[in-house]
């Protein structure tokens, strides 16, 4: 031991004073917390990740604890919820309209087939205009 402690720049009365100390509040909330999430975790069969887990202590259990926390125990122990997003991200639900011209914008006379769309004019967007498709012109609207 007196080598270790030579090696380490610590004196020998520290560290068997540091060995014969009682454990923190800290690591005494910390064991305890763990096995709450255990607990959480085993209940869920193992579906639960630190959100979930976060969720299920703090609402459904009423514990006081920050979701960080959660996930530093979690990552220290090893336990870890399903990898990957199991959610499908939300499909475009707003309405488009169908290709009433299929896709057939040229035109041989003017006033045949007006469009509507962005246009970019210099650093500007105009979304209210209307483009004749035969001649290219512009027209606003209203």
């Amino acid at each position: 031991m007196q080598a270790a402690c030579r090696l380490l720049d610590v004196a020998e009365s520290g560290y068997y004073h540091w060995r014969s100390r009682p454990p923190s509040q800290r690591s005494i909330r910390h064991a305890w917390l763990l096995e709450q999430i255990r607990a959480v975790h085993t209940a869920s069969r193992g579906t639960y990740g630190a959100h979930g887990v976060h969720a299920e202590l703090t609402l459904g259990l009423g514990i006081s604890v920050g979701h960080n926390r959660i996930a530093m125990l979690m990552a220290r122990a090893g336990i870890k919820g399903p990898p990957g997003n199991r959610r499908p991200k939300p499909k475009h639900q707003t309405p488009t309209a169908g290709d009433m011209v299929n896709r057939s914008y040229t035109l041989s006379q003017p006033n045949q087939l007006w469009v509507t769309g962005i246009e970019r004019h210099e650093a500007f967007l105009n979304p209210a205009v209307w483009k004749d498709t035969a001649t290219g012109r512009s027209q606003p609207i209203g």
